[in-house]
């Protein structure tokens, strides 16, 4: 069994950003709506298709038209319905949380689109759907206890990167962590990702494998920043 893991044994990252600042000028980003799903499934796609996740969780059958229609449920259809997707005007930049059960200002998801999810997405995974499914239940078993946002869908596209898009896509679920005193949480599959991360207070609370052995794992875990 691997020692337990220990942010101390990490340099330092980059000191932590609020990104609640008034005075600090950003680009406009809102809630994403039915009309964005389409433009949605495009920018995470593009965004992540040669991710290490995306080559290792879906065949090479048609990988791209997998991504899409998997971005397009469980990221536009599903962040859409929920109120828990926040867009760029222009929709170059995607963040898609799991919001608590009955956070305020959100809606429970959809029965209509939790059965096309659940009917669709094993098809996308293919002979890949068991592992992908035992890997899921294996960060799910160490996510938080208490209600917390989870982030399900972070992507920019390649040609408005290093913009801060990605910052301001995550802005209104991280402030509204801090403001209500809750806690944030995801699951990445690459250091650089769990570095990103880091720079907004996450910290590693996991370190896993895939349940195949292929693909590290680091689960974060975001405490809220105390009121200024």
């Amino acid at each position: 069994m691997s020692a337990p893991w220990s942010n101390a044994r990490v340099t330092q990252g980059p000191t932590i950003r609020r990104i609640d600042d008034p005075d600090e000028e950003g680009p406009d980003v809102r809630l994403a709506e039915a009309r964005d799903v389409p433009r949605i499934a495009a920018t995470l796609t593009v965004a992540l298709a040669d991710s290490r996740w995306t080559r290792w969780a879906l065949p090479d059958d048609g990988r791209m038209q997998r991504l899409t229609r998997l971005h397009e449920l469980d990221a536009g259809h599903r962040g859409v319905s929920t109120r828990s997707a926040w867009v760029t005007d222009d929709v170059d930049a995607v963040a898609v949380w799991e919001p608590p059960a009955g956070a305020e200002g959100t809606a429970p998801l959809p029965a209509d689109v939790r059965t096309a999810m659940a009917g669709e997405l094993p098809y996308l995974s293919a002979h890949r759907i068991s592992t992908v499914r035992d890997t899921t239940t294996l960060i799910g078993s160490h996510r938080p206890e208490q209600p917390h946002w989870w982030l399900l869908h972070l992507g920019v596209r390649p040609s408005s990167r290093r913009r801060g898009l990605a910052a301001a896509v995550l802005a209104p679920a991280i402030v509204r962590c801090d403001e209500e005193q809750t806690v944030a949480a995801a699951a990445v599959y690459s250091w650089a990702n769990t570095r990103f991360l880091r720079g907004f207070g996450f910290e590693v609370s996991a370190e896993l494998r895939t349940t195949d052995d292929e693909l590290p794992v680091w689960v974060l875990v975001r405490q809220p920043l105390p009121a200024r």
